[in-house]
């Protein structure tokens, strides 16, 4: 019995030893790469296993392993993952972890109706840009300005404060789609995007993801060029915030302050932002301030909810910049401004003495509440309700003589609300299932007053709605008064006096299919828009408005696609789509001097028809690229313009039948030569024309047809506005921990003017130009917790002189002397900024 009880004593302690034997214990340090700093709380797991460790306050960590040689996985939320292999006891030493491309550490409430391309495992031409790069490189730019260094997209600055467009693969901002936080916010009646509402988005920003081409999206918002997602902060996991202070060119300084509470024990969170700027302008008498504020609470009662409140606004008012003929730039300098009347104080000096012949003041508050349920394992609801109310005005100075008398405001408000929701099912291992549906209800407000008297006390007026009365009343120009008192008496309007009632509904769904290596969707989304006019000026009893009949567009979109993952490194996709999308409001109707009277015939839906195809590499961290290739063609377009008085008569033309076609490649590649380096690298070549001829038709000031159909010459000619062709080299380099340098080059070649349909554009000198920017992060705080950032950015580093846009399609002259480097000056046109900088510094707690 002894024996045996020996040997089973025996048998045990030795399988103890073994297992003892068997296992190892490893440590090591992990850092940031950023701030080479050391990253508490990373998770480590012994790959294969439960058994997983964390790191301390100072990145150390230690795990014991239940066998003597294997891997073991490092991860942290924001970061890419490394896997380390160890045999026996092993010290690592350092491991670094570098910030990842993804959009994991951003907390996005309402994610279900934020479509994102990450959401979707088929791939579309894609290009994020995170928190981080914004604060460093925005400065004291809009969004277009960050987004330069992407394929296929130019930003053009124009004059003044906010006054940019962006373009993509050749289409402006009214055919590119901005989200912010899943609401579209496009304009409603014409879909354009005005930047000067938008000055504060950049400093509430998480993310700013540019979809190229059909994107990702589920909405109906029937984008041609691309979808740009602006991903907002809502709720912080942690307590903290920054106070920044920035300067710049021409007398620019920007203040601003933010503080989030993090999410405490009961699940609420609060943040909020101020911020105020003010500048003269790099242009020569476009001066203006705003301010900036953002207010977001949160509440998680449970792991299945997560509810949001967000409100945001940027009230600002900026000076205009007026176009002018190269040769008036020439002569004056880049920093010329036509729209100026000297010798004229306004009632608040403004511009030293000099009366700007245009003022945008504006203030559109915007409010959401986003709701987040979990309902199980496979599914799940998201809900996002929001409203925005835009009061402004656009204040142009009228003249007698030499003295400026009043200014004329050109109002345009609007309430607008909707609803986005969204459910999501993984109905198998496979298939995903989501469907969800889009309302917009928009109210648009639209008329004339005085914003501001100078040396006249009042102006005379009439209307058929108010007969014959004095303007006495100013409506101001403080974005904070305009918002608070508009002008809501119909005495008081005067030139035009309307609005609109476009109400929208949609439904969309998506079938996404995924086993193994392949993937694939299906997208459907269909909509109804409807449109009524109000007149107030033009009517024909007084005290009486009128309503135009109701007309109902249906619109609706088809996308699939599929990807095949070759291996680890190398994946195919390509993506196909229809639009049929309802004609924007403002080419239903003739123009506002002409009541409600509905062109004949009506603009009906634009085609749009997209492919595109791409190759993505993935080297690791060394080195990816992506290559995409697309066709779009976007055909049945109506454009509707005015072109103001013509002797006693005010035309107006409509344009049916208009083609475009737009092709081309692109090529992105991203590298990092080593650990303390980044060099990335662009190149877009495209293809973009008008097809076939259009009709056009003259109307008159009442809306009458003047004369028959014209056929109008487009066919082969190419499309203005943006280059054609564009690369870029950007990189970074930390010589110094936490000290580095960037620096970026973009040219921008085939480049066309714009003008009237029918007449050739003109081509434009190619042009390049060269960015830099210092960045410094110093640790400060008892435990290195808290940092101060320093930041130096400098655009067009040499100076260059380039020629931005023309607007016209006078052909070049035999007189040498009469030319701009092969651009006739008489041409109107406008030129690019010259050397600008801002520096700034933020305290981060």
């Amino acid at each position: 019995m002894k024996k045996i009880s020996r040997f089973l004593f025996l048998v045990v302690t030795l399988m103890l030893t073994t297992g003892a034997m068997a296992q190892s214990t490893v440590t090591g340090t992990i850092i940031d790469a950023e701030m080479n700093a050391p990253l508490p709380a990373s998770n480590i797991i012994e790959k294969g296993t439960a058994n997983g460790a964390s790191s301390d306050f100072d990145g150390n960590f230690t795990i014991t392993t239940e066998a003597k040689a294997g891997k073991i996985v490092i991860s942290y939320v924001g970061y890419t993952s490394v896997t380390v292999s160890f045999n026996g006891n092993t010290d690592l030493g350092n491991i670094t972890l570098t910030s990842d491309n993804s959009l994991e550490e951003v907390v996005i409430i309402g994610s279900g109706v934020i479509d994102l391309a990450e959401d979707r495992k088929t791939p579309v031409a894609v290009t994020t840009i995170k928190a981080a790069e914004i604060q460093q490189k925005a400065g004291n730019w809009d969004l277009p300005e960050v987004l330069k260094s992407t394929p296929s997209i130019q930003n053009l600055k124009s004059g003044g404060f906010g006054d940019g467009q962006m373009f993509i693969r050749g289409f402006d901002q009214t055919n590119t789609a901005f989200l912010l936080n899943g609401q579209p916010i496009n304009g409603m009646e014409d879909g354009k995007m005005y930047w000067s509402n938008w000055s504060g988005v950049m400093d509430v920003a998480n993310a700013i993801q540019v979809q190229r081409g059909l994107g990702a999206s589920k909405l109906a918002i029937s984008s041609v060029g691309g979808t740009v997602n602006i991903v907002t902060k809502t709720i912080d996991r942690k307590e903290g915030g920054f106070v920044q202070q920035m300067v710049g060119n021409d007398n620019y300084t920007k203040t601003t302050a933010y503080y989030s509470t993090g999410v405490n024990e009961k699940g609420w969170s609060f943040s909020g932002l101020l911020g105020h700027w003010q500048g003269d302008g790099y242009v020569d008498n476009t001066d203006g301030q705003g301010q900036t504020y953002f207010f977001s609470v949160g509440y998680q009662p449970n792991e299945k909810h997560s509810l949001n409140f967000l409100l945001t606004g940027a009230p600002q008012w900026h000076a205009a910049a007026g176009s002018g003929s190269i040769e008036s730039f020439l002569d004056n300098g880049r920093k010329y401004n036509s729209w100026n009347f000297s010798g004229v104080d306004s009632p608040n000096n403004l511009n030293g003495g000099k009366y700007p012949g245009g003022r945008n003041i504006y203030h559109k508050p915007v409010a959401n509440i986003s709701w987040d349920w979990t309902i199980n394992e496979k599914s799940e609801l998201s809900t996002v309700l929001y409203g925005s109310m835009g009061r402004g005005s656009f204040a142009q100075a009228r003249t007698s003589g030499d003295d400026v008398t009043y200014a004329r405001g050109s109002n345009n408000n609007h309430n607008w609300f909707g609803l986005v929701t969204n459910y999501n099912n993984q109905l198998s291992e496979t298939l995903n299932l989501n469907f969800g549906a889009d309302v917009r209800l928009y109210n648009g407000i639209h008329f004339r007053d005085v914003r501001e008297f100078v040396t006249l006390d009042s102006v005379s007026a009439s209307s058929g709605y108010s007969g014959n009365y004095e303007l006495t009343e100013a409506g101001g120009i403080n974005p904070w008064e305009v918002f608070f008192n508009p002008n809501n008496d119909h005495s008081q309007r005067f030139g035009y006096d309307y609005e609109e009632q476009i109400n929208y509904a949609g439904v969309f769904g998506q079938l996404e299919y995924s086993k193994d290596k392949l993937s694939a969707f299906f997208q459907g989304a269909v909509s109804n828009q409807s449109h009524v006019r109000t007149e107030f000026l033009n009517t024909e009893f007084e005290g009486k408005s009128e309503e135009s009949d109701k007309v109902n567009n249906l619109g609706y979109n088809l996308k699939a696609g599929a990807a095949y993952e070759v291996n680890e490194t190398h994946k195919v996709f390509v993506n196909a789509g229809y639009y049929s999308r309802q004609p924007f409001h403002d080419t239903l109707f003739q123009d506002n001097r002409g009541g409600n009277t509905l062109l004949d015939p009506e603009a009906e839906n634009e085609e749009i028809t997209g492919f595109e195809a791409g190759y993505q590499f993935n080297g690791g961290r060394k080195i990816s690229a992506n290559l995409n290739v697309y066709h779009t063609t976007w055909d049945n377009v109506t454009k509707y313009n005015s072109n103001g008085q013509t002797g006693d008569s005010f035309l107006s033309f409509q344009t049916l039948g208009v083609k475009q076609v737009h092709y081309g490649v692109e090529l992105e590649v991203i590298t990092r030569p080593f650990d303390n380096a980044k060099l990335n690298g662009f190149v877009s070549l495209g293809e973009w024309q008008f097809k076939d001829n259009a009709t056009q038709r003259t109307f008159d000031n009442d809306g009458s047809q003047v004369g028959a159909d014209e056929e109008i010459v487009i066919d082969g000619f190419s499309v203005g506005g943006a280059a054609q062709v564009t690369a870029g080299i950007n990189g970074s380099y930390e010589f110094l921990p936490r000290f580095s340098i960037d620096a970026g080059w973009n040219w921008y070649n085939d480049v066309f003017s714009t003008g009237s349909l029918g007449e050739a554009p003109l081509s434009m000198p190619s042009y390049d130009t060269v960015d830099t920017g210092l960045s410094y992060k110093m640790l400060v705080g008892e435990n290195k917790t808290n940092s101060l950032q320093f930041r130096l950015n400098v655009s067009n580093v040499f100076d260059e002189v380039y020629l931005e846009s023309v607007n016209g399609t006078t052909a070049a002259s035999a007189i040498a002397s009469e030319n701009y480097k092969g651009v006739n000056k008489s041409n109107t046109g406008r030129f690019g900024y010259g050397r600008t900088w801002n520096t700034s510094i933020r305290f981060n707690f």
